[in-house]
């Protein structure tokens, strides 16, 4: 069970690369919230059957309440607002830029409200992290043109402070119960906040073909359900710092995805960028030595 554990880092961060393309095949046929709100309500739905499959242990009411807050931060304001950003027209490379601040956000709130203490090597990593993320992603901001606003920056940058918000929350509150069911009321809480937003903003227009019905199940089964029990893992089991910084990989390896599939142009820049994403990712997941282990504080004081 250690070695296959060893391998979920590098499996999430592919299979979270992928939502990136998901979203590329599904924007154009749904409004963000609508679809969102529809896809979390499937994946709800599929957990809640999986639950009585594997005869998983329900949630208490306390658990069920911090699950369901964690979801409306990490799956509701985080994907709704990166996705009514882009649909807003801000390009997808400065919305992936933004969303790079959020390892360094996550550590930040990760010291404060966990007890995590960092190494200065630690901070060196998510810092060279970045670094590798903007390299990676420079040749993509293009010309910005009107999709940059006032809105869609802030929507931006909250997306970024409800999923570093949300893995706080998870980590601190609600990683002890039964994942399955803990999923399932993440969702819960993602989909009643889109379903209010699709009411409130949107008209609800979609249009059904085979590229939305394909982004939808890759999204639902892929994403909602395989990448996000993998993040569960990792938070359960890890420093909050540690498993943020894995973020900083996505853009590099989104862009190798867009390059097979897409035959979109990949340069030597973006490499290089990719090779330094990578050594901070390395720094900034880095074991202490046993001379040096980091003190922790109890997040319960």
């Amino acid at each position: 069970m250690h070695s296959i554990k060893r391998f979920i880092p590098a499996f999430f961060v592919v299979l979270w690369a992928t939502g990136f393309i998901g979203a590329r095949y599904a924007m154009p046929w749904a409004e963000p919230f609508t679809f969102l709100a529809a896809r979390f309500v499937l994946a709800a739905i599929l957990l809640a059957v999986l639950m009585v499959v594997l005869g998983s242990k329900r949630a208490t009411r306390a658990e069920a309440l911090h699950a369901t807050g964690a979801g409306i931060l990490m799956h509701g304001v985080y994907l709704g607002g990166v996705f009514w950003a882009i649909h807003r027209g801000m390009p997808a490379g400065l919305s992936a830029l933004i969303v790079g601040l959020q390892p360094l956000i996550t550590a930040v709130l990760a010291g404060r409200f966990l007890g995590e203490a960092i190494l200065p090597r630690h901070w060196a990593g998510l810092g060279i992290g970045l670094i590798g993320v903007v390299i990676v992603l420079w040749p993509k901001l293009g010309a910005l043109g009107g999709g940059v606003t006032t809105e869609t920056l802030a929507a931006a940058l909250v997306s970024v402070l409800g999923m570093s918000a949300g893995t706080i929350w998870q980590k601190r509150f609600a990683s002890g119960g039964d994942l399955v069911a803990a999923t399932k009321w993440q969702y819960v809480g993602g989909a009643s906040v889109m379903a209010l937003a699709s009411l409130a903003f949107e008209t609800r227009t979609v249009v059904i073909n085979g590229e939305l019905i394909f982004a939808m199940a890759w999204l639902v089964l892929v994403l909602s359900i395989g990448a996000i029990f993998l993040l569960m893992v990792m938070i359960r089991d890890g420093e909050m710092s540690k498993v943020a910084s894995l973020f900083y990989l996505v853009p590099a390896v989104t862009a190798v995805i867009a390059w097979i599939l897409f035959d979109e142009q990949l340069s030597l820049v973006q490499i290089v960028g990719m090779a330094i994403a990578t050594l901070g990712v390395g720094l900034a997941t880095a074991q202490p030595t046993k001379n040096h282990q980091p003190t922790r504080a109890r997040a319960s004081r």
